[in-house]
């Protein structure tokens, strides 16, 4: 599904941004698949309360859930300043977001926009960058984007004592109302960014934000083992077949390679594994330093940051990057519920019908030589492609990353997306949380996914709880 735009008209991507697109008329489904049930084969866990994202794979034996339980550890427990005797965990800062992975990745889950209360944006961050001029190639290939010069390229709200926080996060938002067909109306919010309080003087004036909620952890590990293949072959980025769906995959910069390799975690597919996805996530959002990540996040105006103490050389070791590698790797995805419930199977044919599987592509198969034994030869339900689509002018960020442009978000996966309220006590959704349930998330998609949007604007409320039946089934 094609993503945002602009400033915080950006697409959530969230959840059904996958693009719906408008197909043929649907097939009608009498009954579910052979194992439609499990989502991820047989890691596939049974839990559907608050616990249900925070479980290991149901295959993991019981000398590898130990293993499990030491990353969910390091993942769960919070970091402290340095130094510290607490010397396996300090170092946090000097500038961060929240000092423990669990307080973005609540409950293993979704995150949300930060209330007017609150006195951090917690499970939130806001990407910053500057637009890249064609001297800036190599900038780009490297990082992605062009830091903001002062403040880098993500906003830190948090610092240690003695060091000045980069800034405040707030939203506000403007209502405008969506009409169906039978005159329904939904009213969805505009969200607007507000940052204040700023730490080192003013923002460049041409610095680009993009909020981001933190995205939940199921299903991770089989996602980075889809065959690279498999999901090339869905790629058409000239949309050859006409069918206004033109998904295309990232191109991102490997760490550890030391080259340009295919994206596929984080909001626009702006990494390539989950090692380093989390290696990026200890240094931008709580300041820890690793092996892929050496050094601070500390500019030149940042003098008492540059001149904090550290917790070691590097703060979080190989073997706590590794723990916590297996961890993510690992977290089980809940089967699914009432697969053959009549208005369950309903709403299927209703996805199908608008062209949503289109983008959120409904099934993989993980490859034979996947990191970690238990990942192999599984059949999946993620209902994503991970490929780049442009969702549209009010989903739009305006902000490129590699070759992401300001309208592409990747396609988020949508297993597990029905126990987001039970397990974060909110059904906030897309990139920056701007939809409250799962029928705004649709109303905000536009670009590729526009015509599917105007299917739906078609439906009847019969159509429209089959439709929400359907996805909260996953």
């Amino acid at each position: 599904m094609r993503a945002p735009s602009t400033r915080l008209t950006a697409l959530s991507g969230i959840l059904l941004a996958g693009a719906l697109s408008a197909c043929d008329p649907s097939p009608r489904f009498t009954q579910a698949e052979p194992g439609e049930a499990l989502s991820s084969g047989s890691a596939t866990v049974f839990k559907r309360d608050h616990n249900a994202f925070s479980l290991p794979a149901a295959n993991l034996s019981p000398s590898r859930r130990l293993d499990f339980s030491v990353g969910n550890s390091f993942f769960r427990n919070p970091w402290v300043i340095a130094p510290a005797t607490t010397t396996a965990r300090d170092g946090l800062g000097p500038l961060f977001n929240t000092n423990a992975c669990q307080n973005c990745h609540i409950k293993d889950g979704r995150g949300h926009p930060p209330g007017a209360d609150a006195l951090s944006a917690a499970s939130l961050l806001v990407r910053l960058s500057l637009p890249a001029t064609a001297e800036q190639a190599k900038i780009i290939e490297r990082l992605g984007v062009v830091p903001e010069p002062t403040y880098g390229s993500q906003l830190q709200d948090m610092a240690n004592p003695g060091v000045a926080a980069e800034g405040k996060v707030r939203f506000s938002y403007n209502p405008q109302r969506v009409r169906f067909a039978d005159g329904h109306e939904v009213e969805l919010r505009r969200p607007r960014l507000e940052i204040s309080q700023l730490g080192y003087g003013p923002l460049h004036p041409d610095t680009q934000f993009s909020p981001r909620i933190a995205p939940p952890m199921i299903g991770l590990g089989l996602l980075e083992a889809i065959p690279e293949a498999a999901l090339l072959a869905n790629a058409d980025p000239d949309d050859a077949d006409g069918d206004g769906i033109s998904g295309r995959p990232n191109r991102v910069w490997d760490d550890a390679l030391q080259r340009t390799v295919l994206g596929r975690f984080g909001w626009k597919a702006g990494q390539p594994n989950l090692n380093q996805q989390n290696a990026h996530a200890f240094a931008g959002d709580m300041g820890l330093t690793s092996t892929l990540v050496p050094a601070d996040d500390c500019s030149e105006p940042q003098r008492d940051c540059r001149a904090a103490a550290n917790g070691g050389t590097p703060e979080v070791s190989d073997s706590i990057l590794a723990s916590v590698l297996f961890y993510s790797r690992n977290l089980g995805v809940p089967a699914r519920r009432g697969v053959e419930a009549p208005q369950v199977l309903a709403g299927k044919g209703l996805f199908f019908q608008a062209g949503c599987q289109s983008c959120h592509t409904p099934k993989f198969t993980t490859a034979a030589d996947a990191a970690e034994p238990e990942l192999a030869n599984q059949t999946i339900r993620p209902y994503s492609d991970l490929l780049l689509h442009d969702m549209g002018a009010d989903l739009a960020d305006e902000r490129s990353e590699f070759l992401a442009s300001g309208r592409e978000w990747r396609t988020p996966p949508l297993w597990g997306i029905g126990l987001t309220e039970a397990v974060n006590g909110h059904t906030q959704f897309l990139h920056d949380g701007r939809a409250r349930n799962l029928l705004e998330a649709i109303l905000w998609h536009g670009g590729e996914a526009e015509a599917a949007r105007q299917q739906v604007l078609t439906f009847d409320a019969e159509q429209r709880a089959a439709l929400l039946a359907f996805l909260n089934s996953l």
